[in-house]
């Protein structure tokens, strides 16, 4: 049988189906029973794919924010060993894509400290960290190393909600994005001070208030989502955006700044991750130069 890409676990789940299947084939035609366990096993599997587009909705979700940088030796490889890394890393991201979900972007030239980043969304973290493991098992994955890693989960809104800011939470949910298809992708990491965590729940609610009313405008042509990353990093918070105007972005990043809420940022970026958003056949050709 021949193996997609060179890594134990592929390896290991093609044995075992060849074993089984050599079983199988050495106990004869099968029972009603087994032809039915085979086939809810099959059912079971299928059902267990994810929706790529509503992953991206969902509370409850894992993101996973990795940078990369590629080593120079790789360059010294020749040319089919480096096209051969990259249909590996398109075979492993195919191998994983009913559990995970992953998002490619260009940072080298943007970046002194990474030349790519993944963002990898999973509704189970052990999932995300298989791709992961197998992505640095590819030829193209040996040849780089890891300069930034960020994991949070999606959760629905804490402040701004219905029942506690029905008047905001109604402007927030009447905007939406209509500018261009985004270029550009933003991360900015958070994490709070102890101040921050001691107030109330109505003295955040309130700060948030103050904090979301000058930000509505930029709705049309920022897209943001959040991750909780409180007890799973080192941050509390990762923010997120995507848009194809970098001066919106600048001009709220400015309104952000200019709030109250803002005092209580231990730190704010650091790094701050910018990046074109691209597909990731073409993210790892052109980092293998074959474009």
């Amino acid at each position: 049988m021949p193996i997609l890409y060179g890594n134990r676990r592929t390896y290991a789940t093609q044995m075992l189906t060849v074993t089984a299947t050599a079983m199988l084939v050495a106990a004869g035609p099968m029972s009603g029973t087994m032809v039915y366990a085979q086939q809810a096993n099959a059912d079971a599997e299928m059902a267990m794919d994810i929706d790529h587009a509503k992953i991206l909705k969902d509370a409850g979700v894992i993101g996973v924010f990795a940078t990369y940088k590629v080593n120079p030796d790789y360059y010294q490889r020749a040319s089919a060993e480096r096209r051969g890394g990259v249909e590996e890393v398109l075979a492993v991201v195919d191998a994983h894509k009913s559990k995970v979900r992953v998002d490619a972007y260009l940072t080298r030239g943007l970046s002194s400290e990474s030349d790519f980043m993944l963002r990898v969304h999973a509704y189970d973290l052990e999932a995300a960290q298989n791709f992961m493991t197998d992505f640095l098992e590819t030829r193209f994955g040996m040849h780089t190393e890891v300069t930034e890693t960020l994991t949070g989960i999606t959760k629905p809104l804490n402040y701004v909600t219905k029942e506690d800011s029905p008047d905001m939470n109604a402007a927030l949910s009447s905007a939406s994005y209509s500018d261009e298809e985004p270029k550009y992708s933003i991360v900015v990491p958070i994490e709070k001070d102890a101040e921050w965590w001691n107030m109330s729940h109505e003295e955040r609610l309130s700060h948030m208030e103050v904090h979301t009313a000058p930000t509505l405008e930029f709705l049309v042509n920022v897209k943001r989502k959040l991750y909780h990353s409180t007890g799973l990093d080192d941050v509390d918070f990762i923010t997120y955006f995507e848009t194809a105007d970098l001066n919106a972005f600048n001009n709220l990043a400015v309104s952000l700044m200019e709030v109250p809420e803002n005092l209580y940022h231990e730190q704010w970026g650091e790094p701050t991750i910018l990046s074109t958003i691209q597909p990731i056949e073409n993210v790892v050709a052109t980092l293998s130069a074959l474009k």
